[in-house]
């Protein structure tokens, strides 16, 4: 029995250019208020290349904790940088997540929601582990670094041991929720096979408090930009530019905003 490879191929090439047509004219009518063009592109391109370059600048530093909370000892400025560009990669990457998570519903509906959800609920999980991140570094300072060493290796005990807390359970979307996403963002026609198996590929970096850059973690936050960033700038290419008032109302917040943090009461 002979296979017609050169057939199949075509036929799987022109499936998979319909649904990609189909989505595309389908999100035509859906010009969804929240988040919005701008912000959806700005959060699609800035969150995945804030989480790289955060990966890059740990990326000098073994990975495993004793040698973070080292790195942190001898290269503070440094160290603080990275995992500030990593947590807010992620926090601006919300939007983004929303922005998918419309376009494969247009044409997936469960695809979306569950993928998009589940994504979320890994974003917060994060987030909530890079507080303790943030409060590790901050004891150093004050408590030293063999006595800090101490106390991860206390916390983790801890961890593991916790019969349940929230974002315990919620870890497996922070892994999970990528891959059905992925999968919604190929069946939908949202994104193409390349790209989806890219955005898959995040699936692969590490989750835990003080976890540094792995060799897995170039590729899993490279198929996050590989699978983002263009779609952020189709949008930007995909519309009129600003207007004038909402130059201004940006000016203003940006300027309450450092006003705000610069004279506003501490402690």
């Amino acid at each position: 029995m002979s296979i017609d490879l050169r057939g199949r191929t075509a036929r799987w090439r022109q499936a998979g250019a319909e649904r990609r047509a189909a989505n595309a004219a389908a999100n035509l009518d859906l010009r969804s208020p929240f988040p919005g063009r701008w912000v959806s592109a700005v959060s699609l391109i800035g969150g995945p290349a804030l989480i790289m370059a955060g990966t890059l600048l740990r990326s000098p530093f073994y990975y495993f904790v004793p040698y973070q909370l080292a790195a942190y000892t001898e290269h503070p400025t440094l160290v603080t940088a990275a995992y500030v560009c990593f947590a807010g990669g992620f926090v601006l990457l919300f939007p983004a997540v929303v922005t998918l998570a419309q376009r494969i519903a247009a044409t997936s509906p469960l695809w979306g929601m569950w993928g998009g959800c589940l994504v979320i609920v890994g974003l917060f999980t994060r987030t909530f582990q890079f507080g303790t991140d943030h409060l590790a570094f901050h004891l150093t300072d004050t408590l030293g670094l063999q006595t800090m060493l101490k106390g991860i290796d206390g916390y983790y005990l801890a961890w593991r041991d916790t019969v349940w807390h929230p974002f315990r359970s919620m870890s497996g979307p922070a892994f999970f929720g990528w891959v059905v996403l992925a999968v919604g963002a190929y069946r939908s026609g949202a994104l193409g096979l390349g790209r989806s198996i890219a955005l898959g590929l995040m699936s692969a970096l590490a989750l835990g408090t003080l976890k540094g850059t792995e060799p897995q973690s170039f590729v899993a936050v490279g198929g996050l930009c590989v699978a983002l960033i263009p779609l952020g700038v189709s949008l930007l290419r995909g519309g009129p530019p600003p207007t004038r008032r909402a130059m201004i109302w940006v000016a203003v917040l940006i300027g309450v905003h450092v006003l705000m943090t610069g004279f506003g009461p501490r402690g």
